[in-house]
């Protein structure tokens, strides 16, 4: 294909500038065209038929100067800098024509093809008139994403040509994980923590270091009151406790291949880094250090622990772009690792697949040598499948195969996970909406238990 061919097809798939005959030029030529042909029936001369064809053409040349120049146009998009996963966002294109001339415009964004594309766009702008265009648009892959252009036709008075222009606009978006449950978190910490409705895994009231006096309220324990400020000043004034700050814990986060498993909202990985998340900002909250370790055949980021909700920043824009490997996940290579970075009794969690981590031999010698240390929560979630199917009515031979198929793996993965439970090793397992939740749940409870 020559240049010219490749300019040419590169203009009506909206990829380059130029001008371009629209749909009701062509219509209107298809018509004439039609008519004379059945005149030539009547004996019209071709002299004719061709010189109406011209004359029509050179009234769509006429009509292509009134409309403004390319250079008479000036855009600008304004897009958020983050974009959480799967979150609707509004981008906005500002337009301006001061031109004397009033335009109909088609428009694509180079929005990359893991965003909803609801284009093309189609409006209007009045002569010497600014015009803000705006569509919503969501992400559905992380990572980080360059916009360079903005293709912009627009049509002449009579809508008989339209110009295509190719606009420079660069910017750098980064997709992140879905922050709405940390966010739900910060803002009310206890109504997040109501575990499937009915259990609240709250902090024991006089466990821990003397935090603060503040005034009594009905449900406080009456032994905590503080007599001698009630006294002092004449109000009921009670102590308040708190787990000791400072501790340290270590989330390590499985990107090898099983954690590629999809799931109702993206897969196990993206619904993991959602839940570590969320731990790491009520860990940061609570004045604890917070250290990330994301790994699948090699280390792939390491971020040393500190504490402050400003380290939930720096552990973000480390992860935010991790993906699954289609390596297995080398688990000893990664404790291994963590021996070395981690001196400071710390408290381990896992995000990984329990049912591919309990077949890892090597790793529980590794982790018998770290459980003198640290102490270790492995968080896994729910194979919703393998469920479905012990509860299956079997119906059916093949429907009872199923049924004993499954309920022969649960039966060996329970006996796996007692197995490792016995060298102290608690594995835990939750559904995909609750994993989040239960693992600050989890985290809380060793903290309130003084455990580290």
């Amino acid at each position: 294909m020559t240049k010219l061919l490749k300019s040419l097809w590169a203009r009506f798939l909206f990829q380059d500038k130029g001008v371009l005959p629209s749909k009701r030029l062509l219509f209107v030529f298809l018509l004439l065209s039609l008519i004379l042909s059945i005149g030539t029936v009547w004996n019209i001369a071709w002299e004719y038929v061709i010189a109406a064809n011209i004359i029509v053409f050179l009234i769509s040349l006429v009509d292509l100067l009134f409309s403004p120049s390319k250079k008479q146009l000036f855009f600008q998009r304004s897009i958020a800098d983050e974009l959480e996963r799967g979150i609707p966002y509004t981008v906005k294109i500002e337009v301006q024509n001061p031109s004397v001339y009033p335009i109909s415009y088609r428009l694509v964004d180079s929005l990359p093809q893991t965003f909803e594309r609801p284009f093309p766009i189609v409006g209007s702008i009045p002569k010497e008139a600014t015009a803000e265009i705006s569509f919503d648009t969501t992400a559905m892959v992380r990572g980080k994403y360059e916009l360079n252009k903005l293709y912009f036709r627009y049509t002449s008075l009579l809508g008989m040509w339209e110009k295509q222009v190719t606009v420079d606009l660069k910017d750098s978006v980064k997709v992140i994980p879905d922050l709405t449950e940390t966010k739900q978190y910060l803002e009310n910490a206890q109504r997040y923590l109501v575990y499937e409705g009915l259990k609240i895994r709250r902090q024991r009231s006089g466990v821990g270091d003397f935090s603060k006096i503040r005034n009594y309220v009905i449900g406080d324990d009456p032994r905590k009151i503080n007599w001698r400020q009630t006294a002092k000043l004449q109000e009921v004034m009670t102590n308040e406790y708190e787990p000791e700050h400072g501790k340290y814990i270590t989330i390590l986060m499985d990107c090898g291949r099983m954690m590629g498993a999809e799931l109702s909202q993206g897969n196990r990985l993206e619904q993991a880094l959602e839940a570590a998340l969320t731990v790491t900002a009520a860990a940061l909250q609570k004045g604890d250090y917070v250290s990330v370790l994301a790994f699948s055949k090699n280390i792939k980021v390491y971020v040393p622990p500190a504490k402050g909700m400003a380290h939930l920043q720096t552990i973000l824009q480390a992860i935010y772009d991790v993906n699954v490997d289609a390596a297995e996940s080398n688990y000893a290579a990664v404790l291994q690792y963590l021996e070395t970075v981690q001196k400071k009794r710390s408290l381990l969690l896992l995000f990984s697949d329990v049912r591919t981590f309990l077949h890892e031999e090597s790793a529980l010698v590794l982790l018998k040598r770290l459980r003198k240390r640290h102490l270790f929560l492995m968080i896994g979630i729910e194979d919703q499948t393998l469920l479905r199917r012990v509860r299956e009515e079997p119906n059916s031979l093949q429907a009872a195969m199923r049924k004993s198929i499954a309920q022969q793996q649960i039966l060996i993965k329970k006996r796996e996970k007692i197995k490792w439970e016995k060298q102290g090793l608690q594995m835990i397992e939750a559904r995909e909406d609750k994993l989040a939740v239960t693992a600050v749940s989890h985290y809380i409870e060793i903290m309130n238990q003084n455990l580290l």
